[in-house]
């Protein structure tokens, strides 16, 4: 079960006369109060609640809502510039894409174009001073460049409901996954060319690259997860997942990777160095119960912690990393989904 928050606030033990002021406590751990109360020097959860349309930010380590800010009509995926100081999101009904000083939290740019239908997934190639962005119903790629947020290029994918997309370590290729076709699409990123529509599972949605594992989609139509060479497009394996799962998130040292199962109200726990039939493959080990319906899942940038986005409990599950346990949760506002780490 999930232990209650513990706060900074005046608190008492055992003994009656004993009480411990927010300033030692403070004082104890090595910073001032004003430090500890800074929400610019703690890192933050950035949280999209779909049917409030608006963004949380949220302590990371308290679970208090430093502010709350507000954004077009129904929010979804958000990403994070590698400096920190962008935020990008976008905002599938409104079809827009926003851009959110991290330090003011005011919108510096609305981005909008007329094939924007359903704008959704979102990846950064950092070297090249892009952000990649799936737009489902149009299926189009849009690259924008970071620096002056302007659209680079968008192309069509061919496919049907082109919804995430992911970037490989080495940033040549970017995959997108295709709800509607049962595919994903590679494509070269110089070159921006469609290098293949490998076939996957029913209604692929949730998408990451990892270094070793290689392509990892999840089918929330067939609960599998499907696993692909990156370089000849290959399937290699599959594994079960739990029920509708929707996202694919590695851990910073990539040994794991986390898949939340929509309709399971859980969390699959992937081994990516799993031995079986004396093979290493990618492969499900647990399952970690959280809210109802969970969706937008992040780590914090050392891997102790995992975050879960729980639509309709409206909250975010902490996960202790060490026992793959649920800690605690913190409150949101209405169907919080998309989400990100800001490490300040």
């Amino acid at each position: 079960m999930p232990r209650s928050r513990v706060t900074d606030r005046l608190f008492t033990v055992s003994h009656p006369i004993l009480a411990v002021s927010p300033e030692q406590v403070a004082a104890y751990r090595g910073f001032s109060p004003l430090e500890r109360v800074d929400p610019r020097m703690a890192a933050q959860l950035l949280v999209l609640n779909k049917d409030s349309d608006t963004m949380s930010v949220i302590d990371a380590d308290t679970g208090e809502t430093d502010t709350v800010v507000e954004t077009d009509f129904n929010p979804h995926e958000i990403t994070v510039t590698p400096d920190g100081g962008k935020a990008y999101v976008t905002c599938s009904l409104g079809n827009s894409l926003l851009v959110f000083d991290t330090d003011s939290w005011e919108l510096v740019e609305r981005i909008e174009h007329e094939d924007f239908d359903f704008p959704h997934g979102l990846a950064i190639r950092e070297d090249a001073g892009e952000l990649w962005l799936a737009s489902t119903y149009s299926s189009r790629v849009y690259v924008i460049d970071i620096a002056t947020d302007e659209i680079l290029e968008h192309f069509p994918t061919h496919q049907d409901k082109s919804h995430m997309v992911a970037i490989t370590p080495d940033e040549e290729r970017a995959f997108v996954a295709n709800i509607g076709s049962e595919s994903v699409t590679a494509i070269d990123c110089d070159e921006r060319r469609i290098v293949g529509d490998p076939l996957v599972g029913e209604e692929p949605e949730g998408i990451a690259i990892h270094p070793e594992a290689g392509v990892l989609v999840a089918n929330q139509d067939d609960n599998l997860l499907s696993v692909l060479d990156p370089e000849t497009l290959e399937q290699t394996g599959r594994a079960l997942l739990g029920e509708n799962p929707i996202r694919v998130v590695s851990s910073p040292d990539g040994r794991h990777v986390l898949v939340p199962n929509r309709e399971g109200n859980d969390v699959s726990l992937i081994d990516t160095q799993h031995v079986r039939d004396g093979e290493q493959r990618a492969w499900e080990i647990a399952r970690i119960p959280v809210g109802i319906w969970p969706g937008g899942t992040v780590f914090d940038d050392h891997g102790d912690r995992a975050f879960v986005a729980n639509n309709k409990t409206n909250d975010v599950s902490v996960i202790d990393c060490a026992t793959w346990s649920e800690l605690e949760r913190y409150d949101t506002e209405l169907h919080p989904d998309g989400i990100a780490y800001l490490a300040r």
